[in-house]
């Protein structure tokens, strides 16, 4: 490329940026598209893409952003058009469609996997997975339903919250995984990831610590503290500020992690899966996994297993407690006890 702008010796920091390829997310600082990008260029009078401390303009580019709209206003014609009447959506400001959209979703997302959980292990396989005694009654999961319907329209202004605010700009987020390729999507990933679990991991367990909290907000979900009291439809039975505060790391990654927008999005939505899996009392034994028999421990001890996708914050600050370790605890007092009854 031709340089035709400032002699160099008058450039300024003013004059420094990055060159708008058209598939490179203008707020994403991935350090080897930065040094593969920059150039220097004249200014000129469309607002130019700049990079950190490049002073001319710092908000990115609205072509870029309009991608992100685009696609939460797709979202919004294929759920919405799906389910209502055009005219009761069509009117709705573009915030409130993707509230309504996450609410629908949401809801339907929560019901029909824990209706189909709850059918297949309680009905299926009944006495395969859990003994008799173990299945919550009906009255339970009403309960555990009607505390999660709620708090459903609270839980679903925090997407939306996080689509504004990356329709906006204000987030790392990049809407192809062609702006990164796939090898720095999947580190990208994996860092989110970690950010997200450490986060959910010392949230929840300041809801424990923090008596007020605990009392006022999480305790709501801990009067399930039984196998005959735990469901997939458990999973999201909290109070609705709770729920947040638990999903809140997803939102503060974007803000350190460049993240796919999609991705970002299936991964709140997938939650209410999730959840429902780590409360349905049934250890997968999927090493390093923080299933089920790991979830169950933490509603009977309170103070175990706080992690939410694996097991590696609670063996980090020594709060992990393997649930075959209990089994096989269990089974020695177990043992125990018999043989001193016998010696009676």
């Amino acid at each position: 490329m031709k340089y035709d702008g400032p002699p160099l010796h008058h450039i300024k920091w003013k004059h420094l940026y990055i060159y708008q390829l058209p598939i490179h997310p203008p707020h994403l600082f991935s350090f080897p598209i930065f040094l593969s990008t920059l150039f220097l260029s004249p200014p000129s009078k469309s607002p130019p893409v700049v990079a950190g401390l490049a002073m001319e303009s710092s908000s990115p580019s609205s072509s870029y952003l309009n991608l992100f709209l685009e696609e939460t206003s797709f979202y919004n014609r294929i759920v919405l058009g799906s389910l209502l009447p055009k005219w009761v959506w069509a009117p709705l400001p573009h915030f409130f469609q993707s509230w309504l959209r996450n609410y629908l979703g949401g809801t339907l997302i929560y019901l029909v996997s824990g209706f189909l959980w709850c059918f297949y292990i309680y009905y299926l396989k009944r006495n395969v997975y859990l003994p008799k005694d173990a299945i919550p009654s009906n009255k339970a999961m009403l309960l555990q339903i009607y505390v999660a319907m709620k708090a459903m329209p609270w839980y679903c202004a925090l997407p939306c919250v996080s689509e504004y605010m990356v329709e906006n700009g204000w987030s790392r987020c990049f809407s192809r995984i062609s702006d990164v390729g796939w090898v720095a999507y999947f580190i990208y990933l994996a860092i989110y990831m970690i950010v997200v679990e450490f986060g959910i991991y010392w949230m929840h367990r300041e809801l424990h610590d923090i008596k007020p909290l605990y009392k006022w907000l999480h305790n709501i979900h801990h009067i399930y503290n039984k196998q005959n009291t735990l469901s997939p439809f458990a999973g999201l039975a909290f109070h609705p500020l709770d729920g947040i505060l638990q999903a809140v790391p997803h939102v503060i990654a974007l803000f350190l992690v460049p993240m796919h927008f999609t991705t970002h999005i299936a991964l709140l939505f997938l939650e209410a899966i999730w959840t429902a899996n780590i409360h349905d009392c049934i250890h997968a034994k999927i090493w390093p996994v923080m299933g089920a028999g790991y979830h169950t421990i933490h509603h009977t001890t309170y103070r175990h297993n706080y992690g939410h996708y694996t097991i590696w914050m609670d063996w980090m600050f020594g709060t992990l407690r393997d649930p075959i370790n209990e089994e096989f605890k269990t089974k020695i007092e177990g043992g125990a006890m018999a043989l001193w009854q016998l010696g009676k």
